[in-house]
């Protein structure tokens, strides 16, 4: 048996095409790689987009348009690391804009629910105690606005 690579595979009902136009426009250097279609007698209407490819810095994605059986939950997130606090507010506010969600600890989640978290450097430069806090009292001891 021989692997060759792994890609992130996103649920969504019905909006995978504006999801991945609003990712690659949103995050410098991504692509659309291709789209596939439902074919006559599938659980979609023939030629709506079941598929599409993408790739965010470089790295390979599919959505894909299942439908309503599962949504995106926190459990799963995506993290992007910034070199500014500049490109940390534009990525912030764009993924929260238009029906996305503030969450704790730098989190949020998009209008199309998945869940992201841009920060400068590594993961826990939302202050190392208030996270330690956070996981100790289970509860938001990180402000949403400290996205750094």
């Amino acid at each position: 048996m021989s692997i060759d690579g792994v890609t992130t595979c996103l649920w969504f009902d019905g909006q995978a095409e504006d999801a991945v136009q609003f990712y690659v426009a949103t995050f410098p250097g991504s692509t659309i790689v291709s789209t596939s279609y439902y074919p006559t007698d599938a659980q979609r209407p023939e030629g709506s987009v079941l598929t599409v490819e993408f790739e965010l810095f470089g790295r390979p994605f599919l959505a894909l348009n299942g439908g309503p059986q599962y949504a995106h939950s926190h459990a799963i997130s995506f993290q992007v690391f910034c070199d500014t606090q500049e490109e940390v507010d534009r990525l912030w506010d764009a993924l929260v804009s238009n029906g996305g969600e503030e969450s704790m600890c730098g989190w949020c989640s998009d209008r199309f629910g998945v869940s992201w978290r841009s920060s400068r450097g590594g993961f826990l430069s939302c202050s190392q105690v208030q996270m330690l806090k956070w996981l100790v009292s289970r509860r938001s001891a990180c402000s949403p606005c400290a996205r750094s």
